[in-house]
């Protein structure tokens, strides 16, 4: 599998471009804004995009999602569905960012636990890590040894829990079960900043007891 990091919108936040060599098939992970730029990377690279694929519902990381969507008509995959009231809520994440409208939306699937996702001829393995939301999913690819984290773990940090529905617990507890079991030389790429690896951060991370 190879991908192309994009950072997107004054968050600054990674959307990942992510596509099958064989194929072109390719998916966005956390398309934020700039739609613009994605689509321009999809050209560049002659892909043909086959999906949207979304950790969780925080604007900075869905805002583009339905402009991309509706541009390929393809469909829109997760993140859980206990995110459901962060989508809902989109307008009011827009108005109180002072960022442009966005559309409340249902994507056509919720993603769970154990579920699988194809690029191509390339897999992707759904873990449900809540903790910086409740509906909070990342995206495993085992043969690339690259893990889509959203922003649940980060290059020495870790993600935020203080916003409604976030639980500090269950983000140590989804890094210290769920990351921490994928392998220390797994590429971590974080929903902002540079990346990192998976025994990067269980060696020296300052936030994870």
């Amino acid at each position: 599998m190879q991908y192309l990091t994009i950072p997107v919108t004054a968050f600054q936040q990674n959307c990942s471009l992510i596509w099958c060599a064989t194929t072109r098939e390719c998916a966005f992970v956390d398309p934020g804004g700039d739609t613009d730029k994605l689509i321009a990377a999809v050209n560049k690279h002659g892909l043909k995009p086959i999906g949207v694929f979304l950790t969780h519902a925080h604007l900075d990381h869905v805002g583009g999602t339905l402009a991309l969507a509706q541009h390929y008509h393809i469909p829109i995959s997760g993140p859980h569905e206990a995110d459901k009231y962060w989508l809902d809520a989109l307008p009011m994440q827009a108005k109180q960012f002072g960022l442009p409208h966005c559309d409340a939306f249902v994507p056509d699937t919720w993603l769970r636990e154990g579920d699988t996702l194809m690029v191509g001829q390339q897999t992707l393995d759904v873990l449900h890590t809540p903790g910086h939301t409740p509906g909070h999913v990342v995206l495993f690819q085992r043969s690339s040894g690259v893990v889509f984290v959203g922003d649940v773990l980060f290059n020495g940090s870790i993600g935020r829990s203080d916003f409604p529905g976030g639980n500090h617990r269950q983000l140590i507890e989804s890094i210290k079960v769920k990351l921490w079991s994928l392998g220390d030389d797994v590429i971590v790429i974080p929903g902002h900043g540079p990346n990192t690896t998976i025994g990067e951060e269980r060696a020296h991370n300052p936030f994870i007891p």
